[in-house]
């Protein structure tokens, strides 16, 4: 990954650039979210969705374990106990229900305020392309800025191999 800010080839692992300091971690979070497609438009729109989905497929357990325990209770002889356990089985619908309001809510409210931020947070041009000037071009790999190792994984094997006394 290069550096949108000197240019500087860095490890993908790296959450800051090592010569300019520029958050690598956000810039990397950006560029997969545009190239996956998916923008915080998008995800809050999914998450608005998927809350409405959930809330509805709660209220239609709810519904229907309604309907089956009132069809148990009155079709069949059972004790006091198990007819006020089974008249309550309804309401474990009443979860998915709450989640899904849950996720209408934060896409809602709480998405809509992360996504104002996150549009005054990033400018739509980079610095470089402002006002009609030229692009930043990286330079080109200087192979002398490597360090020469003063070791080796395989130094010495030979010498090791022809000091053990193999036969010929």
């Amino acid at each position: 990954m290069f550096c949108p800010k000197c240019g500087a080839n860095q490890n993908e692992e790296m959450k800051f650039c090592n010569l300019c300091g520029a958050n690598l971690y956000a810039v990397r979070q950006v560029v997969d979210s545009r190239q996956s497609g998916i923008t915080p438009e998008v995800k809050r729109y999914n998450e608005i969705k998927g809350g409405i989905i959930t809330s509805c497929v709660g209220l239609g357990l709810m519904i229907f374990l309604y309907v089956i325990t009132e069809g148990i209770i009155r079709g069949l002889d059972l004790p006091r106990v198990a007819v006020e356990i089974l008249s309550r089985a309804w309401i474990i619908g009443i979860l998915p229900f709450f989640v899904g309001i849950g996720l209408m809510i934060n896409g809602l409210l709480v998405s809509k305020k992360l996504l104002k931020a996150s549009e005054n947070e990033l400018p739509t041009k980079p610095d470089a392309l402002k006002d009609g000037a030229e692009p930043r071009v990286l330079r080109s790999a200087d192979t002398n800025e490597f360090i020469p190792s003063t070791f080796s994984v395989t130094e010495g094997t030979t010498k090791h191999l022809r000091s053990t006394g193999q036969k010929q």
